[in-house]
């Protein structure tokens, strides 16, 4: 039985116990394929609102960052910051009794954002109790070298992830999409992040409109070439709200089945190296928002499938 280095046994071996992951939604970043900087209406399966649990609704409205943007509301951000930290903090202290977390950055895009705001958000996470590290969801197009030599320092005593959205490797997807850049960006600034020592997390996504299996199988293969320390694998499934779902409505997206989605998960498991982590290998969401495929709605459900058909190929999640 070969053991796949998730991100428990990871941070386990480094921190000598389990370190818990924070998710932060902070009001007011965006993405440059929503606010027109490369498209508008961002990726076609995104609702931002399903991705973040812990945005309040009373955040200000009309209000978006961009690198070059002033930012009135930092205060209110640094607020809410503090608030999830808090709220999360104290359910998984009182559930498993954590002490060790990292803090992560996840709705939108985290790094598109003037430096001073990036500094003051990052800077506040890192000193609160029990915080280890960063780990920071972005695009490569909304990274530049500034930002990685200001992470690359807090790196030196903190653990930094970087988690950009791959997705896919195929330029057709990648616009089919409306993701708004191609593989050559990804493919420089994940170089650019390698250069300043920085660790790297990969989304891909499998069951994209118009890829097959193989296709998702080369975008892991793309990504393991860059020299990415890390994967998040993530079924593509449908929510309300999005442009996803006017083709899933008009019956012109079928979305990837579970046993598709476990075969292509365990071939995409197979060809990682030992050394290289596996952070996640589902997705769903319980609500109503969800249209479709029905086996993301349950998470429990999903992993103990998966669970099940990793090990009657020999591997242990």
């Amino acid at each position: 039985m070969r053991e796949i280095l998730t991100a428990g046994r990871y941070f386990r071996r480094k921190f000598g116990e389990n370190v818990y992951k924070i998710p932060i939604s902070i009001s007011g970043f965006t993405c440059p394929n929503i606010d027109g900087t490369v498209a508008r209406g961002g990726c076609v399966f995104c609702e931002n609102e399903s991705f973040s649990p812990n945005l309040e609704h009373n955040q200000p409205k009309r209000f978006f960052l961009s690198p070059t943007s002033e930012n009135p509301y930092l205060a209110f951000q640094l607020i809410q910051l503090e608030a999830q930290y808090k709220k999360t903090k104290k359910v998984l202290t009182k559930k498993f009794g954590a002490q060790k977390f990292i803090i992560y950055f996840q709705s939108f895009t985290n790094t598109y954002a003037p430096l001073a705001t990036l500094q003051a958000l990052y800077t506040k996470a890192l000193s609160f109790e029990g915080v280890v590290g960063l780990s920071i969801g972005t695009r490569t197009d909304s990274i530049n070298e500034e930002v990685l030599s200001y992470l690359a320092e807090l790196s030196k005593e903190h653990e930094i992830w970087v988690e950009y959205g791959v997705q896919s490797s195929s330029d057709e997807t990648l616009k089919r999409i409306n993701r708004g850049h191609d593989s050559a960006n990804i493919k420089k600034y994940i170089a650019l992040t390698h250069q300043y020592g920085l660790k790297i997390c990969a989304h891909v996504i499998f069951g994209l409109p118009g890829e097959t299996p193989e296709m998702g199988l080369e975008s892991v293969k793309f990504a393991l070439s860059l020299g990415v320390h890390s994967f998040k694998f993530h079924p593509l499934y449908v929510v309300k709200r999005t442009a996803l779902a006017n083709d899933f409505n008009k019956g012109a997206f079928t979305p990837i089945t579970e046993e598709c989605y476990i075969q292509t998960l365990i071939e995409a498991i197979k060809l990682l190296p030992k050394e290289v982590m596996l952070q996640r290998v589902s997705a769903g969401i319980e609500d109503e928002t969800l249209l479709s495929p029905t086996w993301c709605y349950t998470k429990h459900q999903q992993m103990f499938n998966i669970r099940q058909g990793l090990k009657k190929e020999g591997l242990l999640y």
